[in-house]
């Protein structure tokens, strides 16, 4: 029963998504393992939408790493365990708290020993800006404890890049690139420890640089992000846009300025925002207030749109049916479910 309510639930993420997003793309979907041990370490810029586009397209079913302020109450640790949540403790959570760690590192060696696949952010942290931070050695102590754990466990590591046109903005659109898995056995020497970290998150941190937008120049990072906006680079090719930053570095290319809004697309949007402004309200005036991090932008207005719009179309519905016909109720609907769903494919 829990495998079934587990896929409905995923069924219906996984449509939402795709009707938040109107386009996601997914690249290197063949190199993930179908079978055995795998960890998906992706970059982190969009906080829980980060877990759902990755776990509702990886071709595997992962356990979730995540941060333990979150376990609080039988109620939600209940829904955490359905979803395969594990918490785990930062300093931030007590230095105490931190002895904790040692049984979540062994669940997750018990969990790849039994060839399932872990997800978990090696930045330890997210962050809206396009380029992937210093890695955690988190990951690698999960790794290695799995590796000691069983002389023969061949741990594969899976790089992912998550590449948002604007994680911020909407309508967004977002692309997926899944790297070739990285086998961890060879890499990992017990009598190096200190050397056997660094390799392994040399690795990562190279591979996860090559599928996203990395702007590796901190001092002129935002100078170098308003000249990507006004070449009008297309983020969802990461590899094209770092060609473009190297470009940019070396001073071969010039500052343009953006094109402005077409008359016709004001227009379109305009009507979406009419045809959606009850939505549009309590978004700007009730929820987008209450947004606390730049990086939980997305994640907050999906879940509004998520558990909302259901209502806001059966209202609707019932309004136009009791006041009009029931057929022009249907129309109208249907009308407006599709209007939105290519406002959001088209722009």
């Amino acid at each position: 029963m829990k495998k079934i309510g587990y896929q409905l639930f995923k069924t219906w993420i996984k449509a939402a998504l795709y009707l938040y997003y109107g386009k996601i793309e997914i690249h290197g979907l063949e190199s993930v393992p179908k079978n055995g041990p795998v960890i998906f370490l992706p970059n982190h810029q969009n906080a829980l939408l980060d877990v759902l586009l990755i776990a509702v397209d990886c071709n595997r079913k992962p356990y979730f790493l995540t941060r333990s302020d979150v376990f609080k109450g039988k109620f939600l640790k209940t829904i955490f365990d359905f979803f395969q949540m594990i918490p785990i403790y930062r300093i931030r959570d007590g230095r105490e708290s931190l002895k904790n760690n040692q049984a979540v590192f062994d669940i997750c060696a018990e969990l790849l020993m039994n060839n399932e696949a872990i997800l978990m952010f090696p930045e330890a942290n997210h962050n809206v800006k396009r380029r992937v931070r210093n890695l955690s050695k988190g990951f690698t102590r999960i790794l290695f404890n799995a590796l000691d754990s069983k002389e023969d466990l061949d741990v594969q590591i899976v790089p992912i890049g998550i590449n948002y046109r604007d994680s911020v903005s909407f309508p967004d659109k977002v692309a997926l690139y899944f790297g070739k898995p990285i086998q961890t056995r060879a890499l990992y020497d017990s009598a190096e420890l200190r050397t056997s970290i660094e390799a392994i998150k040399e690795i990562v941190s190279t591979r996860l640089k090559s599928l996203t937008t990395h702007i590796a120049d901190e001092v002129n990072y935002e100078k170098i992000s308003r000249e990507l906006d006004a070449l009008e680079v297309d983020y969802l090719n990461p590899m094209s846009v770092n060609k473009t930053i190297a470009q940019l570095s070396e001073g071969d290319l010039e500052f343009h300025k953006t094109k402005k809004e077409g008359i016709g697309s004001k227009l379109v949007g305009g009507l979406f925002m009419l045809l959606n402004l009850p939505m549009m309200l309590i978004w700007r005036f009730f929820i987008k207030p209450k947004v606390w991090e730049p990086e939980f932008t997305g994640t907050l207005r999906f879940t509004f749109a998520l558990l909302a719009y259901p209502f806001y179309y059966l209202i609707l519905f019932v309004v136009l049916a009791l006041t009009i016909s029931l057929t022009s109720a249907l129309v109208t609907i249907l009308f407006l479910f599709l209007f939105n769903w290519m406002y959001v494919w088209h722009n």
